[in-house]
């Protein structure tokens, strides 16, 4: 039974998705310790689990049960100011006693304390609730006076180790609850909680409510531990608090033009992996409506932004405008741990989210071959624990059937018309996105100024309706979509941009070193630039093994290989699309293989394009079915 309000009010908020068996006996606090002798916490016996004891979605804590003995033997249990530090590197960084984050993972351990199961053998093990009470009080320990938690420095007032504390340390407090354990513990986490909370909520808290609002996933995360403890130890007027934060958010943590700030510009990563999975929670606990209105806006920006390979492998994303990952791709069939899981709460309220997401029979079918896979269950290596992917599956899942993703991606903008002109403009940042859809392609490009170092403005994809993904710039400077000059593309700055009509694009770096007209037509794409000195025209090209690529001389370039030779063009034959370049004059031109590939099934590789000239060149691509 998926986990709702309603459970969390009788104090079941750690609840399995299966019927649970009893709850382990009640246990009291530890008694009293020598220093270092904490019972080590006894390994699973060699072959456990059996992998067919999981039902299917709590699949997900196979692992961490593997890995449970060994990141919980590693707590510090000698005395002194580190006693209960999660040591080992286990989860975030720095691996330092004062990182609150680190602590997390007693979420994890009070989880599998509380939780029985015929898998796990740890339910009301003595040994996991003493070392569990010892990274508790560690835990509380780093808590400021004021409520906040710190991470990157001792008594640092951090919004994410604070927001996402929360909701770790309320998850904890109700496995604790269920198991009637640590009753001394949990009467000083209680405390804690109410702390935390007034700090968290408070208007007047600039460290998270700042100016302008900034790293949004982490307010959120906030917000829902906060509404989860709020759950387990009410207060009217708290709520109302919530609520009135929950507005705030609304209001000013989504971009006009759709996304999600991370921290000022987009990021596809965090805000489907991150935040939309955090508004989720959010809702559960709240049902408050202005999250799916959030959902919804959001969803429609990032329709523009995931290219759907044709052969239905899965999506490229235009991530050369993510501002803090490299999140490239979405495979089209993610098998568990997937953590997007729990946005897919909002997928009957919001269908056409629904494109995004792994099919529940597709899921449904990675389950079983896990089950029925006989290998070892493996330990999960340091820092790839995060504790998000169980403390999220107590909620379930709301995993589209094959058939509503398959009309929800028929919706997705640019495959449901083929003719617009799309500008998104965020003024308050002089953030530009322009989507551009004609019959023979589809083009996204990135003007104004740039939220972070890592994004590379200009134009960023051109998508065939059956080719796929043609160019996709890249966040290097070796790889993305530009001109090169003096050694830096000039889409690694900000680009000034006059829209002259909705075929023609004028844009310039602010130092007009580099100008460019991007003009397009039904199925061509020309960049006509002109360079105040020598330069390069630079293109990262996607190419699958079956694809026929010959330079104009006839010099063919076999899959993953490189080349140099005097030319005026290149073709590329996919199927029965043509994709033709061409360029002004006979130039040496090169195509330079990279290890960068797409999707799991790796069948998409970056080559790069490179066109010397002498400060003036026009390019067109053309691209024919």
């Amino acid at each position: 039974m998926p986990l709702t309000r309603r459970t969390l009010l009788a104090g079941t908020a750690a609840a399995a998705l299966t019927p649970a068996l009893t709850a382990p006996p009640a246990q009291a606090a530890p008694t009293a310790r020598a220093a270092g002798t904490l019972p080590l916490l006894q390994p699973l016996p060699p072959g456990a689990p059996d992998r067919r004891l999981f039902a299917p979605l709590e699949q997900r804590f196979a692992p961490y049960l593997t890995t449970l003995a060994p990141l919980t033997n590693d707590i510090v249990d000698t005395d002194g100011p580190t006693y209960g530090f999660m040591a080992g590197g286990w989860w975030r960084t720095p691996a330092q006693p004062f990182n609150a984050r680190i602590q997390e993972h007693v979420f994890t351990l009070s989880w599998y304390y509380a939780n029985r199961r015929h898998w796990n053998p740890y339910s009301g093990d003595p040994a996991l609730l003493a070392r569990l009470d010892a990274a508790l009080q560690h835990y509380l320990r780093l808590q400021n006076p004021d409520g906040s938690w710190p991470e990157y420095a001792p008594g640092e007032r951090g919004k994410a180790s604070s927001g996402f504390g929360l909701g770790y340390l309320a998850k904890t407090l109700a496995n604790l609850r269920q198991a009637k354990a640590l009753p001394t513990r949990r009467a000083e986490l209680e405390v804690a909680l109410r702390k935390g909370v007034a700090w968290y909520l408070d208007p007047a808290n600039t460290v998270v409510w700042d100016d302008p609002f900034q790293y949004t996933n982490q307010a959120v995360a906030g917000v829902a531990g906060s509404a989860l403890a709020l759950t387990l130890l009410p207060d009217r007027a708290m709520w109302q608090r919530l609520e009135e934060r929950i507005r705030y958010c609304a209001r000013w943590s989504q971009s006009p033009v759709g996304f999600f700030y991370d921290p000022r510009g987009m990021d596809i990563n965090y805000n489907f992996e991150v935040m939309l999975p955090e508004m989720a929670e959010l809702h559960l606990l709240t049902r408050h409506p202005a999250l799916v209105t959030m959902t919804r806006r959001f969803t429609d920006w990032f329709g523009y932004n995931l290219l759907r390979e044709p052969d239905n492998s899965g999506w490229l994303t235009y991530y050369a405008v993510s501002d803090r990952t490299a999140t490239a791709y979405y495979d089209e069939v993610v098998p568990d741990p997937d953590r997007t899981n729990l946005g897919s709460l909002f997928v009957p309220a919001v269908p056409e989210l629904a494109a995004f997401f792994t099919s529940r029979e597709d899921r449904a079918t990675t389950r079983a071959a896990w089950a029925a896979d006989p290998a070892p269950v493996p330990v999960l290596a340091k820092q790839n624990t995060s504790p998000r992917i169980i403390a999220h599956a107590p909620y379930g899942e709301r995993l589209p059937s094959r058939a509503a993703k398959t009309a929800a991606i028929e919706r997705v903008p640019y495959l449901r018309r083929d003719n617009f002109t799309e500008l998104r403009r965020d003024e308050v940042e002089n953030q530009d996105y322009l989507y551009i859809r004609r019959p023979g392609f589809y083009l996204g490009a990135f003007f104004g100024k740039r939220p972070g170092s890592v994004v590379k403005a200009g134009t960023g994809f051109l998508w065939h309706p059956s080719a796929g993904t043609i160019i996709h710039s890249q966040q290097t400077t070796t790889g993305c979509w530009g001109t090169v000059r003096a050694g830096k593309p000039d889409s690694d700055g900000d680009l000034t941009a006059e829209y002259r009509s909705k075929d023609l694009v004028h844009y310039r770096t602010t130092d007009s070193s580099v100008v460019t007209d991007l003009i397009t037509g039904t199925s061509h794409v020309t960049r006509r630039v002109a360079a105040t000195s020598a330069a390069t025209e630079q293109i990262p090209l996607v190419l699958q093994p079956g694809d026929e690529v010959i330079f104009s001389n006839g010099t063919a370039v076999p899959y993953n290989e490189s080349r140099t030779v005097t030319a005026d063009g290149l073709t590329i034959r996919r199927g029965r699309t043509t994709i033709t370049i061409t360029w002004t004059g006979p130039r040496t031109a090169s195509l330079t293989t990279s290890s960068r590939t797409y999707l799991s099934d790796q069948r998409r590789r970056v080559h790069v394009l490179r066109v010397p000239h002498n400060g003036t060149l026009e390019t067109t691509v053309r691209l024919n079915t």
